[in-house]
């Protein structure tokens, strides 16, 4: 069994479709994860004002054929005590520019 994973912040747009497609056309299970990561915003960024279209994002998702949307909230991601966490800090080489001078 093949899984295709296709992980978002929900507000779904044509990228995500084409992503769950192609999972769908790869894969024997597609899931999709709709998750608003507050760790993912820089402190310039409005976290508040980010669109949530579950609802939406759930129909789009299930028209394309996912089988299975997992869409956590803060408490199932972070639970009490949790510890893992991924350095990601030898992305932010100026040499190799990415997020990481905009968004350390």
């Amino acid at each position: 069994t093949t899984i295709g994973f296709v992980p978002t912040m929900g507000a779904l747009h044509a990228g995500h479709v084409s992503l769950a497609v192609a999972a769908r056309e790869a894969s024997d299970l597609v899931v999709a994860s709709v998750f608003v990561n507050a760790a993912q915003f820089a402190a310039h960024e409005d976290l508040g004002t980010y669109p949530r279209t579950l609802d939406a994002d759930v129909e789009v998702l299930a028209s394309v054929g996912t089988d299975i949307v997992f869409a956590p909230n803060a408490a199932v991601m972070y639970p009490e005590h949790f510890s893992t966490y991924v350095d990601m800090s030898q992305f932010d080489d100026p040499q190799q520019p990415g997020e990481g001078s905009s968004r350390p």
